[in-house]
C-alpha cells in the first residue's frame, strides 16, 4: 500500500487540516493510519507520550486519531532563535542553535533522522499521511526540501494538492505547481483538493471542469471554508479563529509580544461562551479585562524588553485585577531572569523581571520537557512542561490573591481548574466540557468534509 503527501500549492493551503481530515477518513476504513512531518517551523510544540518534543501540528494530528505520540512524527523542528538563529530539535531533543544559512548548508545531515522516523512509521502503520510545508516548487531550495520533495521523492508517495482559493490565483498555483513538479513526482498525484471555498460551491462548476479538462487534473473535492478553532499551528492561524459569543460575562487579554508561543492554551477560552478573549498587541488601557495573561515565549527576555519598550509593562504593573503567568509569561513575572549560558540572548544576560514573585529565573542548559499530572490551584490536572527556566522557591506555580503563574501548559484543558478560575472571577460563570466540545467540533468538522472529498479515488491509488 502506497504512503501519502499533501503539498500545498501555496503557503497556509490547509495542509495540517487536510492530513488529519484524511488521516481519519481512511482510518475509519480500516486502515492504521499515522501523520508524519518531516520537518517543521514553529514556536507551538507539545510533549510527547515518550517525552520528546514535537511541532504541535502532528501532537494534533495523532490526537485526533487516538494514536501514540513520539519524535517520529515530526523528527525536525525549528523554533525561532536569537538573531538569525534557530534552534534545531532533532528527533525529540534540542541538538543547537544554528544560523539559519548554515542550517540549509548541513540539511544532508538531518536525513539520516527523517529517513529513521519515517521507516520506523512505515513498518508500523498501513498508510503514512505525509504533511509537505510550504510550496514544494520553491525551484531555488527543491534540493533542500525535507518534506515535500525529499520524502516525496524517496518514498515514491502518492500526491495529493491542496490549493487555497481564498487566496485568489487558484488556477494559476495549481497549474503552476503540477507542472514544475520533477516528472517521477507528477505522476503520482492523485488529484487536487480546492480548500477554503466561500458561498455557493457550485459556482465554481466550470472550474472544475477546466482543472480536470485542460490541466488534466482530477479534482476530488471542493472544500467550503469552515472555522476550526483547535490545533493552531502559528500565531497566524490563531488570529483568524471566529468567536461568536451572545453574552460573554469574563473579558480576557492575552499579551500577544513577538515571540509568544503554545498559542493552544487558549483553545479552550476561545471555545468558552461566557469569554470574550482578545489578543493586546499594543500599549492600550487594561481597564475593561477582568484577567490578563502572559502566554509561553520562545525568547523570554526579549518579550520582555519588548513589553518594556511599548509601556505594555508598567501598563501590566498597574493592573489591579488577576494577572497569570503561563511558562516564560510565569518566568516574566519574577524579580530577576538570568540566561546564565547565553540561550536565548547573544551573551550572558541578565533582566528585571515584573517583580510580583520574590525569586529568580535561572535559565539552565537542560531543557525540562515533561507530560505528566499536576497539582495546581487547588486541581488535580493533566499538562505538560517544557522550559529552560527554573525557580527554585516555586519550581512549578505560584498563586497569590492577584497573581498565578505555572511552568504547565494545558491547564485551561482542565475542566475542574478552569471552572474553578473563572467562577472566582465571576460567580455567574458557567462551566463547560472541553474534551466533549473538542470531540464534537472534530466529528462535526470531518464529517462535513468527508461526504465532499472523493475518497474512493484516493483509495484506489494507495492499492494501486
Amino acid at each position: 500500500m502506497k504512503n501519502i503527501s499533501i503539498f500545498g500549492t501555496s503557503s497556509d493551503a490547509g495542509k495540517s487540516t487536510i492530513t488529519f481530515v484524511i488521516s481519519k477518513i481512511l482510518q475509519e476504513k480500516g486502515l492504521n493510519v499515522v501523520p508524519f512531518k518531516a520537518q517543521n517551523v514553529s514556536n507551538n510544540a507539545h510533549v510527547c507520550d515518550d517525552g520528546s518534543e514535537i511541532a504541535i501540528a502532528q501532537y494534533f494530528q495523532a490526537n485526533v486519531l487516538g494514536i501514540d505520540t513520539s519524535y517520529h512524527l515530526n523528527p525536525v523542528l525549528l523554533k525561532s532563535g536569537r538573531g538569525s538563529s534557530a534552534s534545531v530539535i532533532v528527533e525529540g531533543r534540542v541538538v543547537e542553535s544554528k544560523d539559519v544559512r548554515a542550517y540549509y548548508k548541513d540539511l544532508d545531515l538531518l536525513k539520516p533522522a527523517v529517513k529513521r522516523c519515517f521507516e520506523y512509521l512505515d513498518s508500523k502503520y498501513d498508510v503514512v499521511v505525509c504533511e509537505g510545508a510550504g510550496s514544494p516548487v520553491e525551484l531555488n531550495l527543491m534540493d533542500k526540501d525535507l518534506s515535500n520533495i525529499f520524502i516525496a521523492d524517496e518514498y515514491n508517495t502518492k500526491i495529493i494538492l491542496v490549493a487555497d482559493i481564498e487566496k485568489g490565483g487558484v488556477f494559476a498555483s495549481i497549474y503552476g505547481v503540477y507542472n514544475l513538479l520533477p516528472k517521477k513526482l507528477r505522476e503520482n498525484v492523485i488529484g487536487v483538493i480546492v480548500n477554503k471555498f466561500r458561498g455557493d460551491i457550485t459556482l465554481f462548476d466550470e472550474g472544475i471542469k477546466i482543472i480536470e479538462n485542460d490541466f488534466n487534473i482530477p479534482v476530488l473535492g471542493v472544500l467550503p471554508y469552515l472555522p476550526f478553532n483547535l490545533g493552531f499551528e502559528d500565531s497566524q492561524s490563531l488570529k483568524n479563529y471566529v468567536q461568536i459569543k451572545e453574552n460573554p460575562i469574563i473579558n480576557v487579554g492575552v499579551i500577544s509580544y513577538p515571540y509568544m508561543s503554545n498559542y493552544n492554551d487558549f483553545e479552550p477560552l476561545i471555545a468558552d461562551k461566557s469569554i470574550n478573549l482578545q489578543f493586546i498587541e499594543t500599549n492600550i488601557l487594561l481597564d475593561k479585562f477582568d484577567m490578563i495573561i502572559l502566554p509561553g515565549s520562545k525568547l523570554v527576555i526579549k518579550d520582555l524588553l519588548w513589553m518594556k519598550s511599548t509601556g505594555l509593562f508598567n501598563t501590566i504593573k498597574g493592573f489591579e485585577k488577576t494577572i497569570l503567568g503561563l511558562c516564560g509569561g510565569y518566568e516574566m513575572m519574577f524579580e530577576n531572569l538570568f540566561d546564565k549560558y547565553a540561550l536565548e540572548n547573544h551573551e550572558s544576560t541578565k533582566e528585571d523581571g515584573f517583580g510580583f514573585i520574590v525569586d529568580d529565573i535561572i535559565f539552565e542548559k537542560e531543557k525540562i520537557l515533561k507530560k505528566s499530572s499536576y497539582e495546581i490551584f487547588g486541581c488535580d490536572i493533566k499538562g505538560f512542561e517544557i522550559h529552560h527556566g527554573q525557580s527554585k522557591k516555586y519550581p512549578l506555580s505560584y498563586e497569590s490573591k492577584k497573581i498565578k503563574g505555572t511552568f504547565v501548559h494545558g491547564i485551561f484543558d482542565n475542566d475542574n481548574l478552569r471552572n474553578k478560575i473563572f467562577s472566582e472571577i465571576n460567580s455567574m460563570y458557567k462551566p463547560f466540557n472541553f474534551k466533549e466540545y473538542k470531540f464534537n467540533e472534530i466529528d462535526s468538522f470531518i464529517n462535513t468534509l468527508k461526504s465532499k472529498l472523493n475518497i474512493d479515488l484516493v483509495m484506489e491509488k494507495i492499492n494501486e
